[in-house]
């Protein structure tokens, strides 16, 4: 695949996400983007929810996996960098379509009293993506330390893995707290960052770039 195909499926990628997110928002009134999840946008009993999952969460997913499994091809043979690359494809590429096809109950059901079968899949791929995304991150980022080439990347993807983690932290750690959607967007708003980080590095790369 060329680099500028790339490039563009990872920032469309990011871009749905981003899009879908705000005018999900927006679509429910009083909706708080500081207290509440984002996955309440398309929770199973919203209105536009299909609309949002189908057209918004589901192929930015599939573009994110997609991105992230190719981009790999244009970094250095490594093994920490390919665990880095396919890990992030998986747990935020895949996951997101994962949440997409089991939104969460009505309100995210934080309480989790009984739950349904598509609540807890959909929780379930929401603790993997945190748990294992800035790790991935902070493979890449290793992983890229041994290449010159690539120096700034690599510092930039251990750094948003290490501040990532924080917002997970506070996010999880703070479940009750009024700012839960605030931690959940920072989160997710480093993740996307990254892809527009590696995006960008990606298009950028010169044809002997790999070789270094």
């Amino acid at each position: 695949m060329k680099k500028n195909t790339t490039f563009l499926i990872g920032i469309l990628g990011v871009s749905l996400f981003i899009i879908s997110s705000i005018v999900g928002g927006i679509l429910i009134e009083n909706y708080s983007i500081l207290s509440q999840y984002i996955s309440e946008t398309y929770a199973i009993d919203t209105i536009y929810g299909v609309i949002l999952r189908a057209f918004g969460y589901i192929p930015s997913g599939i573009l994110l996996t997609i991105f992230c499994f190719f981009g790999a091809t244009y970094f250095q043979p490594s093994k920490l960098i390919k665990i880095g690359f396919y890990g992030i494809g998986i747990f935020y590429g895949l996951a997101t379509i994962m949440v997409g096809i089991f939104p969460c109950d009505s309100g995210c059901n934080k309480q989790l009293i009984d739950p349904s079968t598509s609540q807890i899949i959909h929780n379930l791929m929401g603790l993997l993506t945190y748990l294992f995304v800035p790790i991935c991150m902070i493979l890449v980022g290793v992983g890229l330390k041994r290449f010159s080439n690539h120096n700034r990347f690599s510092i930039l993807s251990i750094a948003y893995g290490v501040i990532s983690i924080l917002f997970v932290f506070l996010l999880v750690s703070n479940s009750n707290s009024e700012y839960i959607g605030l931690y959940q967007r920072m989160v997710e708003l480093v993740f996307i960052i990254w892809v527009i980080t590696c995006a960008i590095t990606i298009k950028n790369k010169k044809p002997a770039d790999n070789n270094l």
